[in-house]
């Protein structure tokens, strides 16, 4: 098995549900959202000679980006927000990226809608970005396995997703206007 399908198998066993993204990129082709699958014999199909992402929606999922670059440092900014309201980060699914940075997957909790944020516009602070499930198709990111600019994504955390906890759902949560 090519280091692409065992890597998208453990995602799936993470219970996290992938589709195939073009070779060494990052962006999905149109309808990506109805490929996204759990089913691991459909991993050949879908993902020889490809890459991997992993949808958010249809993994009931949230995944938190943290940048490292430029002026970023979104996992010293997450540790200093959870050192300030008392809480910790828990351990949870985690890849990293080929800048440095890591992506955290989390459990969503139940009626909680949260969408994608990027640029410095999270409630968690400069260098997070936030892929959730949304109310329409959800966000994705570029899961393990994938090479960009020849670059890996590598599971550096295999541990079962943990629950967002409250403290973070409680920034991100689209509330009603």
């Amino acid at each position: 098995m090519s280091q692409v399908l065992a890597a998208a198998r453990t995602v799936i066993d993470r219970g996290l549900a992938v589709f195939p993204l073009p070779l060494g990129g990052r962006v999905p082709e149109r309808g990506w959202q109805l490929q996204a699958t759990l089913l691991p014999e459909r991993l050949p199909e879908l993902l020889t000679g490809r890459g991997v992402g992993i949808g958010c929606r249809a993994s009931g999922a949230v995944a938190l980006d943290l940048d490292v670059h430029d002026d970023d440092d979104g996992p010293g900014v997450l540790a200093a927000l959870a050192d300030r309201l008392g809480e910790v980060v828990p351990e949870t699914f985690t890849v990293a990226t080929p800048s440095g940075g890591r992506h955290l997957y989390f459990r969503a909790p139940m009626g909680c809608t949260i969408g994608s944020t990027s640029g410095g516009r999270t409630a968690l602070g400069p260098g997070i970005d936030v892929r959730g499930p949304g109310h329409r198709s959800g966000g994705y990111l570029v899961g393990p396995g994938s090479l960009v600019d020849g670059r890996p994504y590598v599971i550096v955390r295999d541990v079962p997703v943990a629950r967002l906890p409250d403290w973070i759902a409680a920034r991100l949560q689209n509330r009603p206007r």
